[in-house]
């Protein structure tokens, strides 16, 4: 199935936030992430919570979602949005360079990567994203977390430091 720009009729397009909105926005995200999560041991359902919960909170997240590191690869975990990329090399996209290097990638405008290489075009709706990795409590990587927007220049400082607060939290302990 080839992607499409039409935007389905169930996603909302992103909304920018100002820097004070964004803050305000994370603080209540990372709140009930944690009220909900609290004593929770299972992966899956706090993929699943966390996809949920920053998409209700931040007005930009167009598609929110992990890619589970299996057989050196990453494959298409819990997300929400329009169809993900199934499986991603590491040696290809965002998603790859963030598992490959470790660290999180903000990209403020998608389409100015090398189509394939360095930005694979599930949805030509994404603009900007930002991809943070994911790693247990034995400091192993897990999975790759994906957030995209459907406006250039969405996420910055404030985006990194939160999801990485709130994914250290959540798969480090």
């Amino acid at each position: 199935m080839a992607a499409t720009a039409q935007m389905p009729y169930f996603i909302k397009p992103s909304q920018r936030m100002t820097a004070a909105e964004k803050a305000a926005a994370y603080d209540e995200a990372h709140r009930a992430i944690t009220a909900n999560l609290t004593g929770e041991t299972n992966v899956i359902l706090k993929m699943s919570t966390i996809n949920c919960l920053i998409k209700t909170y931040i007005s930009y997240a167009y598609w929110v979602g992990f890619y589970i590191v299996e057989n050196g690869r990453l494959i298409v975990g819990p997300y929400q949005g329009t169809l993900g990329c199934l499986t991603i090399d590491f040696s290809r996209g965002v998603c790859g360079k963030a598992a490959r290097t470790e660290e999180t990638q903000v990209v403020p405008r998608t389409h100015d990567l090398a189509e394939g290489a360095e930005h694979i075009s599930c949805d030509p709706n994404s603009q900007s994203e930002i991809v943070v990795p994911v790693k247990d409590k034995n400091g192993n990587l897990i999975a790759v977390f994906d957030v995209d927007a459907t406006l250039p220049e969405c996420f910055d400082e404030t985006d990194k430091e939160w999801l990485e607060k709130i994914l250290k939290e959540q798969f480090n302990n």
